[in-house]
């Protein structure tokens, strides 16, 4: 079986005055059918580069993908011209930005800017491509007289449901969805992940969540990739990662998060910075930090192998038979 989508060892660099920045490093990823991925990782290690790569939406200059295939139902976006890249986006691939403060028009009315998403990729006449933003915004919970305001006149939450209701309007096979409730209080942050999750049951759209938030993970997601600068450390199904993380980075997210069974001074924190994507250490992205730190992470980079039945980590503690190796350090 075709996975819906297939990330191979792709790479995005960056050249800037002060040197090349590598924000995406041989990263693997994908997604199949109907599923729901949990991109998770710290500021800065690529989750926002990678869904760009995705789009084909890298700004070049300065950016560029520099190896790798990208491939949407066998097909590699990497070849595609952009006139035919034009008709994917919004259509087969939707992405729901990061900010909806600035992801509308503030000079056109949410209509228009759903009616247009409409009309660049489906031959409906102007009443059904009316009816259809109607029906779009109704669907995430909005009425339909509202089709004529301007985003200064809707919330914070209301901006995003429209900038969901967007990239529904298709029916895209596929939504990247890049931190869709960080500017959201959390009342409104649970509105809108389950507005997500009931949209993406009911129309058996598969997305990829990106997040630093592992509760947002558990309550939408099947899958998740752990990624740490640029690359991805640690896959397995939501239940498998969060019963037993194996990266240390992994283990070192999970730890920092407030227990409510416990009365703690501090929390734990992994040690360090995220790495400088200009000047990346050498071996293992994350042996500066890591308390397990052996010899060979020291200048061999991890192999991505699989420790436990579906569960893959790139992480030099474990061998070919998954096994721990921390007796070695």
């Amino acid at each position: 079986m075709v996975d819906l989508l297939d990330l191979r060892n792709v790479s995005v660099q960056y050249e800037t005055d002060s040197g090349t920045v590598y924000a995406v490093n041989d990263l693997n990823l994908s997604i199949g059918k109907k599923e729901t991925l949990g991109l998770v990782g710290e500021t800065g290690a690529g989750k926002t580069t990678t869904a760009l790569a995705i789009m084909q939406l890298i700004q070049d200059p300065p950016g560029k993908i520099t190896s790798g295939e990208i491939l949407l139902e066998g097909q590699d976006l990497m070849n595609v011209k952009e006139k035919d890249m034009f008709n994917i986006r919004g259509n087969k691939i939707s992405m729901i930005f990061q900010d909806p403060m600035t992801s509308l028009n503030p000079i056109m009315t949410v209509g228009d800017q759903i009616k247009e998403v409409i009309e660049l990729h489906q031959d409906l006449s102007k009443e059904e491509t009316i009816a259809k933003a109607e029906e779009m915004l109704e669907l995430v919970g909005i009425q339909k007289e509202r089709l004529n305001d301007y985003p200064h006149q809707f919330s914070g939450g209301m901006k995003q449901r429209v900038v969901i209701a967007m990239a529904l309007a298709c029916n895209p096979e596929l939504i990247i969805a890049d931190e869709p409730t960080t500017a959201l209080d959390v009342t409104i942050q649970a509105q809108v992940l389950e507005l997500m999750k009931e949209l993406k049951d009911k129309y058996d759209t598969s997305m990829i969540l990106i997040t630093h938030d592992l509760g947002v993970v558990a309550e939408i997601c099947d899958y998740v990739s752990v990624i740490y600068a640029g690359t991805i450390v640690e896959h397995a199904s939501v239940e498998d990662l969060y019963n037993e993380p194996l990266h240390p980075y992994t283990r070192g997210l999970f730890d920092s998060i407030p227990s409510a069974d416990e009365d703690v001074d501090k929390l734990k924190v992994i040690p360090g910075t995220t790495p400088d994507p200009s000047d990346l250490p050498t071996g293992c992205r994350f042996h500066p930090r890591c308390k397990h730190c052996m010899e060979i992470c020291k200048y061999k980079f991890p192999e991505f192998r699989e420790a436990r039945p579906g569960h893959y980590v790139a992480c030099h503690l474990y061998n070919e038979e998954g096994v721990e190796n921390l007796d070695q350090q």
